[in-house]
């Protein structure tokens, strides 16, 4: 009852500012994960259900936020006007909620914030998680400000996740790896099985990744969506310097040709570019799109922290990479980009994430580490971190440092002009770092 306590009291002053709110909805309710959609569809019905015409979710162990920039991208491009929500954000808040590629602005945040408080408070009251507030608060926005077509990304999972409330004209799974163990199941087959319910009777449901879990097609045909597969029922081929992507989908032969690689670095994302295709592909008739604006939508699409490369001489990389799968990745990404002295890693993690296979996979892309400690109860501490990498060998390549910011201050100051800075291990890793750049 805090927001009705300050009402009555005329104490409303913490909630004239996006902080304040943010503040506010960060303790009502005493889990920051609570997995259930009884709460979030409750409070989102007393709203009078808002949600876009047509609406995308993506989900996914990793890739689904750079699919969902490259579709906002190239529907933008194509004259739509868009609405993204994504999570977690890296400096500001704003970052979750884009219409039309601009961050939403404060007032906007604060007039759905507003109305989801009045909601959940009457007749009732329904505790919220933090997520489940921004994810109402996009719904509003995306319905507030008219948008043609929402591109919704998957939190956590899929099957208890917020968003997961609207019944979406496309789903995505891009991939399915080990994340998030404690919450999804301790199987790639558990996981697809979570991340599949995202999926809706017959309506195009796509899965991006190769070697789809049995437990992800068995769920798709049970429910008779229509599951489109990678190298089954689309495929991408790469070529010197483009791409192509064919598929057959809705029962038409679809083919885009000579296409540009994505702004983002990266071979993986082509295998995210062909998810997104293929979604724009299934829905065709709702969304048309030219060959021309899927080009420059490519072309021109920004998704900060993955795959960064900052300009400026040492090279400085910010990659989000937190589990085992996104390392691969990046592991293999810093393996195209040519050659450097020597790379400086400026690394923290969270300690419910799977440090050691991290550090197993990308170590030999690394000649020194500057380790630094992450805050809060999910942080990882820079001497146990340390305790990690000398269990791995490599007990003179590190340096402890009390925070992110004076790790990476520590690597520049080692770095030459032709060395390499990998920032990663976690979003509050590179978080800090983009911070500490923007202050100066």
């Amino acid at each position: 009852m805090q927001y009705a306590a300050n009402v009555a009291s005329g104490n409303t002053e913490n909630l004239n500012t996006l902080d304040g709110w943010l503040e506010h909805i960060s303790h009502q309710h005493t889990a920051e994960i609570e997995m259930g959609l009884t709460r979030v569809r409750e409070v989102w019905q007393r709203m009078g259900s808002p949600r876009a015409p047509l609406n995308m979710i993506v989900g996914g162990t990793n890739g689904k936020g750079s699919t969902c920039a490259m579709l906002e991208s190239m529907l933008h491009v194509g004259g739509y006007k868009t609405g993204f929500f994504t999570s977690p954000h890296l400096v500001r808040y704003n970052e979750r909620v884009r219409v039309d590629k601009a961050e939403a602005n404060d007032a906007l945040l604060i007039e759905s914030f507003n109305a989801i408080e009045a909601a959940r408070n009457l007749p009732t009251l329904v505790p919220l998680t933090y997520f489940e507030y921004g994810a109402l608060s996009a719904l509003w926005v995306f319905a507030n400000q008219s948008v043609d077509v929402a591109i919704l990304e998957v939190g956590l999972g899929g099957r208890l996740d917020a968003v997961n409330i609207i019944d979406a004209d496309v789903s995505v799974v891009v991939s399915v790896d080990l994340d998030h163990q404690n919450y999804l199941g301790d199987t790639k087959e558990k996981i697809g099985l979570e991340k599949a319910h995202i999926y809706r009777p017959n309506r195009p449901a796509i899965f991006a990744d190769t070697e789809p879990p049995a437990s992800l097609v068995k769920y798709a045909e049970s429910i008779e969506s229509n599951l489109l597969l990678l190298n089954r029922d689309f495929r991408y081929q790469r070529m010197d310097n483009q791409w192509q992507f064919t598929g057959t989908i809705a029962g038409k032969d679809v083919a885009r040709h000579s296409l540009p690689w994505p702004a983002l670095r990266g071979a993986y994302q082509l295998k995210n570019a062909s998810a997104a295709i293929a979604a724009l592909a299934a829905l065709h008739d709702k969304l048309p799109i030219s060959i021309g604006h899927i080009k420059r939508g490519l072309l021109e699409v920004e998704w900060p922290g993955r795959m960064q490369v900052l300009p400026g001489r040492p090279a400085v990389v910010l990659d989000v990479a937190h589990n085992p799968h996104a390392a691969r990745a990046l592991e293999d990404a810093l393996g195209t980009m040519g050659f450097y002295e020597n790379t400086f890693a400026v690394f923290s993690m969270l300690r419910d994430k799977d440090i050691d296979a991290v550090i197993t996979t990308i170590k030999g892309r690394i000649d020194f580490w500057f380790v630094a400690g992450l805050p809060g109860d999910r942080g990882m501490s820079a001497d146990l971190l340390g305790e990690k990498l000398r269990a791995q060998g490599l007990e003179q390549k590190f340096s402890l440092h009390t925070s992110v910011a004076l790790a990476y201050a520590a690597a520049r100051e080692k770095a030459s002009e032709n060395d390499r800075i990998l920032v990663f291990g976690s979003f509050g890793t590179v978080a800090e770092v983009m911070r500490n750049l923007k202050a100066k």
